[in-house]
C-alpha cells in the first residue's frame, strides 16, 4: 500500500515538473508588464538627473532599441533594425542552441541601457532586486534565466557600442554665445540659464538623411512695426496669455513637461523636477499598450517607434532652433509691450522656433497611430505624480494637437512655432513609419 502511494505521489510530482519545464512559467515571465515597469523606472532616473529633453530622448531611444532587439530574437514575424538605422551594422545574435525568455532579456536590456546612460544608480537598487526575484518566482528554469540575462546584457552591450558613435561625447561642453542681435534668443528669467544643447544638430539621426531634411516654413520677419505679421503674432500670444480660460490654463500645465523649473522665493532658490516631453510620450505608450493588452513584441515595437520618432524629431527641431535662434515671447513682450507680463509656464532655456513639444508630439503621434491604431481613445495619467488630473483623448493625434497648442497657452511660443512645428513633426514621423520595417 505504501509502495503504491509512493509511486502515485512520485508520478504526480513528475507530471507537474514536466508541465513546468514545458512552459508553465512562460506566460508569467513573458508578461510585457515587466518591461512597462522598467520604462517607468528609467523615467524616474531621468527625472532625478534632470536631463534636458533632447538628451532624455537619446536615453529612451537606445534603451528601447536594445529591448526591441532582445524581444524579437527568434521571432519570425519581426525583423531587426540592423541595416535600417544609420550606422547599425550588427547586434549580438541569439545562440539558437540556448533557450531564453525574451521578456526577461528585453527587460534586462532596457534596464541595462537605462543604468548606463543615467547617473542616479541608487534609484535602481531596490527595483532591480525585486524585478529579478519576481522573474524567478515565475518558475523560469535556472538555465533559461541565466541565458536570458546573458543575452540581454550582450544585446545591451551591442547597443552601447552603437551609441558611442553618435557624436554625443563630441558635443559636450559647448556653450551658445548670445549675440544680442535684434530678434535673437537671450536668456530668460528667473534663472537666465545658458542655451541647452546648441550642437544637437550634430547628433547622428537614426533615419533622417540629414538633420535639416524637413525644414519648416521660415518664421516671420522680425519686425515690431504695428500691423506687421510678427507684431500680430506677438500680440496674439500676449492677449491669449491675458485672457486664459481655466481649461486653457489646465492644458498648459498638463503639457508643461519642464524637466527643471527654477522656483525663487525671496533669496531662496529651488528646482522642481518633472517628466520631459519625450518621457510623457513614452508614458502614453506604456498606458495605451497596457490598455490594449499588447504582447511583449508589440510593446517593445511601440516603445521603439515612439522613441525613434521623438529622437529624430528633436534633432530636426533643434537644427531649426539654432539656425534661426528666435527670441522668446517673454523677452520681446517685456521689452516692448508690457514689462510686467509673465507667461503661465516658465520659459525653457533655448530658442523659440520651432516648438519642440509640437514637433516631437506630432512625430510620436504618427508613429503610435501606425503601431497601435489611429483612433485609440485613452486616458492619460502621466501627470498625476505632479498633482494634475487625468486627461482624456480620442486619438494620439488629438493629444499631440493639445500638446502643441499648450505652448501658446503657456506663453512660451508664438503660434507659427506650433503650427509649423507640428507639420515638421508629422513629416518626420511619416518618414520614419515609411522607412522602418518592424514586421516581415
Amino acid at each position: 500500500m505504501k509502495r503504491n502511494l509512493f509511486i502515485l505521489l512520485t508520478g504526480i510530482t513528475l507530471i507537474f515538473s514536466c508541465k513546468k519545464d514545458n512552459g508553465d512559467w512562460k506566460k508569467a515571465a513573458e508578461n510585457p508588464e515587466f518591461l512597462r515597469r522598467t520604462q517607468l523606472q528609467v523615467t524616474e532616473s531621468i527625472i532625478h538627473d534632470i536631463f534636458p529633453p533632447p538628451v532624455s530622448s537619446r536615453i529612451y531611444m537606445y534603451a528601447s532599441l536594445a529591448a526591441y532587439e532582445a524581444a524579437i530574437a527568434g521571432n519570425p514575424k519581426y525583423q531587426s533594425m540592423v541595416g535600417q538605422l544609420k550606422g547599425l551594422k550588427k547586434v549580438y545574435q541569439l545562440d539558437t542552441n540556448k533557450k531564453i525568455c525574451n521578456g526577461l532579456a528585453a527587460t534586462r536590456a532596457f534596464l541595462t541601457i537605462g543604468k548606463n546612460l543615467t547617473f542616479a544608480q541608487e534609484v535602481y537598487v531596490d527595483f532591480e532586486k525585486k524585478m529579478w526575484e519576481e522573474y524567478k518566482a515565475t518558475g523560469i528554469p535556472d538555465d533559461i534565466y541565466q541565458n536570458s540575462i546573458a543575452f540581454g546584457d550582450s544585446v545591451a552591450a551591442s547597443i552601447m557600442n552603437y551609441s558611442k558613435k553618435d557624436n554625443y561625447k563630441q558635443t559636450r561642453g559647448f556653450r551658445y554665445t548670445v549675440t544680442n542681435k535684434p530678434g535673437t534668443w537671450i536668456p530668460t528669467p528667473p534663472a537666465y540659464m545658458d542655451a541647452v544643447e546648441p550642437n544637437w544638430t550634430k547628433i547622428r539621426p537614426l533615419t533622417l538623411d540629414t538633420s535639416a531634411q524637413f525644414p519648416p516654413i521660415a518664421p516671420s520677419k522680425f519686425d515690431l512695426t504695428k500691423g506687421s505679421q510678427y507684431y500680430q503674432e506677438v500680440m496674439d500670444c500676449y492677449n491669449v496669455g491675458k485672457n486664459l480660460t481655466d481649461e486653457q490654463r489646465n492644458i498648459a500645465n498638463f503639457w508643461d513637461c519642464n524637466p527643471f523649473k527654477m522656483n525663487i522665493t525671496g533669496h531662496a532658490m529651488f528646482a522642481t523636477k518633472k517628466v520631459s516631453p519625450g518621457g510623457h510620450w513614452m508614458g502614453i505608450t506604456t498606458q495605451v499598450s497596457r490598455q490594449l493588452k499588447t504582447d511583449l513584441a508589440q510593446t517593445a515595437e511601440a516603445y521603439l517607434m515612439t522613441s525613434m520618432a521623438v529622437f529624430d524629431g528633436f534633432i530636426s527641431c533643434w537644427t531649426e532652433k539654432y539656425r534661426t535662434v528666435r527670441i522668446r515671447p517673454e523677452s520681446i513682450i517685456n521689452a516692448n509691450i508690457d514689462k510686467d507680463w509673465q507667461p503661465v509656464l516658465q520659459t525653457p532655456p533655448f530658442p523659440e522656433y520651432t516648438s519642440g513639444h509640437s514637433v516631437i508630439s506630432a512625430a510620436a503621434s504618427v508613429a503610435l497611430s501606425r503601431t497601435l491604431g489611429a483612433n485609440v481613445a485613452f486616458n492619460d495619467s502621466t501627470e498625476i505624480p505632479y498633482g494634475l488630473p487625468v486627461r482624456k483623448f480620442t486619438s494620439f493625434k488629438q493629444a499631440a494637437q493639445e500638446a502643441s497648442i499648450s505652448r501658446l497657452y503657456g506663453g512660451i511660443h508664438f503660434r507659427p512655432a506650433l503650427d509649423n512645428g507640428f507639420a515638421q513633426g508629422e513629416r518626420v514621423g511619416g518618414w520614419i513609419v515609411g522607412k522602418i520595417k518592424t514586421r516581415k
